[in-house]
């Protein structure tokens, strides 16, 4: 059994790389620090929005869970996670505007 890292970490980390490779990253709710939830809002140029979020895939592994398309309604993305939020309050919302930002993701809060 691996230990994984601390959520709040997580969230620091991939932040860090958003902004980093140029991109623009946010926390856009603070969750539990040690083993919440992270939800990633990932835009391209401020559009294109879509979720990503760990969770397990159709073959029962880890996985990075993908929006299955681009979300038409930036207010209708807000108040999912919102909903979302009141559920579950130990979740992270981040926000990441990166041609990267799948892939800051996967690297970042599958591995971590």
């Amino acid at each position: 059994m691996s230990a994984r890292l601390p959520s709040s970490v997580l969230v620091g980390a991939l932040l860090r790389r958003a902004n980093d490779s140029g991109g623009m990253g946010m926390m856009l709710a603070r969750g539990e620090p040690t083993g919440g939830a992270i939800l990633v809002v990932a835009l391209e140029n401020g559009g294109n929005p879509r979720m990503l979020e760990r969770g397990i895939g159709p073959d029962g592994k880890v996985a990075l869970l993908i929006s299955p398309q681009p979300v038409e309604d930036p207010a209708a993305l807000t108040h999912y996670w919102q909903r979302r939020r009141k559920n579950d309050p130990d979740l992270w919302v981040v926000e990441l505007d990166s041609p990267f930002a799948e892939r800051f993701a996967a690297e970042t809060i599958l591995d971590g």
